[in-house]
């Protein structure tokens, strides 16, 4: 069987979230105001299936030892973890330059307080995750966009208009590598120049590589570390094994420091504050990151591939719509600019008549005033209905 139809029972089989305390089911009515019985939550960045078997094996050895005391982190953690990134990422790293942080939303607000102060400005290329100018404003800081250049269906860097931007207050640069919404894998000579780009204008750079693990087969992910050695001095690359392993909720992140000085600075507030990381967190992602571990990931990036082919087939024949074709995530990032339509009723076709609570595009910034972000990581059943809601909901078009 191709991969584009994997049926793996692994990720095939419905399981109902709602009621359950997911962000994802439970609170499609306050994000975006769908509220029917039927409706698919596609918005939220976490999966509708179960995590691996090592990891609830693990999480069961836990439950019968029946004992939750203090546990913090360890050398078989800190092990896992060198040994994924070296198995699956050709990435070389110390077990002292691991740090950990209450998830990377937590890890990209400790960098922003340590490295910058209120007033400063914080540098992301846009469309990107909408957390970055989230965390970024609510610590008192100011965003500078810099708008990738679209280039048919590919972002592309423009650092000459980047550059342009500068103002001399930026000390920070938040990174997304995959790219987050477009699910773009960068090669290594455009991180490079993105690092250049940071010491010219002496940024900290953070990389987020949350979804380094989901990339797609004829696509090659090149750690920034890897890519820009020479510039560790200023690298912080943030790592998890919450988009993988769909383990989101434990809020348990990595920030991997090869600087000393950089990593010292970092360790300091964080020591600060008393930050401890949760004693199961840890030990899932020990489990994780294994063999067994591995095995499932690439079944999941398998079956994710049959969805994004359903997806894209049904979506790319809607007159006027467009899903960016992906390299990586489970992330569906569409164009509907093609519709002549408002993005409000492009919205309320969407919300009210397909009944599906997607990402709202603008919300990634410049460049997404007419994008939607569709999650696809849920059973094939779910992508399909998706599917057929949508072209229902624009069957007029012509």
């Amino acid at each position: 069987m191709s991969s584009a139809h994997s049926t793996d029972p692994r990720f095939h089989t419905v399981i109902d979230r709602r009621g359950t305390h997911s962000s994802k089911w439970d609170y499609m009515d306050a994000y975006c105001g769908v509220t029917a019985d039927d409706a698919l939550a596609m918005w939220t960045a976490d999966s509708d299936w179960q995590t691996a078997p090592c990891v609830l094996d693990a999480l069961r050895r836990d439950l019968e030892h029946g004992v939750f005391g203090y546990m913090p982190p360890h050398e078989a953690y800190h092990d896992a973890i060198r040994w994924w990134m070296g198995s699956r990422h050709n990435w070389d790293i110390r077990n002292d330059w691991i740090l950990t942080a209450q998830g990377l939303g937590n890890a990209i607000a400790v960098v922003i307080d340590v490295c910058s102060e209120p007033g400063d400005h914080v540098v992301t290329f846009n469309p990107v995750y909408h957390e970055f100018r989230v965390k970024t404003e609510k610590s008192g800081r100011h965003v500078t966009e810099c708008p990738l250049a679209r280039e048919g269906d590919r972002y592309m860097l423009d650092l000459e208009d980047a550059q342009s931007r500068m103002t001399g207050r930026e000390k920070v640069l938040l990174w997304c590598s995959p790219q987050n919404p477009s699910g773009r894998v960068w090669s290594a000579e455009e991180l490079r120049s993105v690092a250049e780009f940071a010491a010219r204008n002496d940024l900290i750079i953070v990389s987020d590589e949350v979804h380094h693990d989901l990339v797609f087969p004829g696509n090659t992910f090149v750690p920034m570390h890897t890519a820009a050695r020479e510039h560790e001095d200023r690298l912080i690359v943030a790592t998890a094994a919450s988009k993988t392993f769909n383990i989101a909720g434990q809020r348990t992140g990595n920030m991997i420091i090869p600087d000393a000085a950089l990593r010292g600075r970092i360790t300091q507030r964080l020591r600060a504050l008393d930050y401890k990381p949760s004693g199961l967190g840890v030990q899932m992602i020990t489990a994780a990151y294994s063999p067994a571990g591995a095995e499932w990931v690439d079944a999941q990036v398998e079956y994710l591939m049959g969805n994004t082919a359903v997806f894209d087939a049904a979506i790319n024949a809607i007159p006027g719509v467009r899903s960016l074709p992906l390299q990586s995530t489970y992330l569906a990032w569409v164009d509907f600019s093609g519709t002549g339509m408002t993005y409000e009723e492009v919205c309320r076709r969407v919300h009210d008549d397909a009944r599906i609570a997607p990402s709202d595009g603008p919300a990634f910034g410049a460049g997404a005033e007419m994008f939607l972000r569709f999650n696809l990581a849920a059973p094939r059943a779910r992508i399909e209905e998706a599917c057929k809601r949508l072209a229902e909901a624009f069957g007029d078009l012509q």
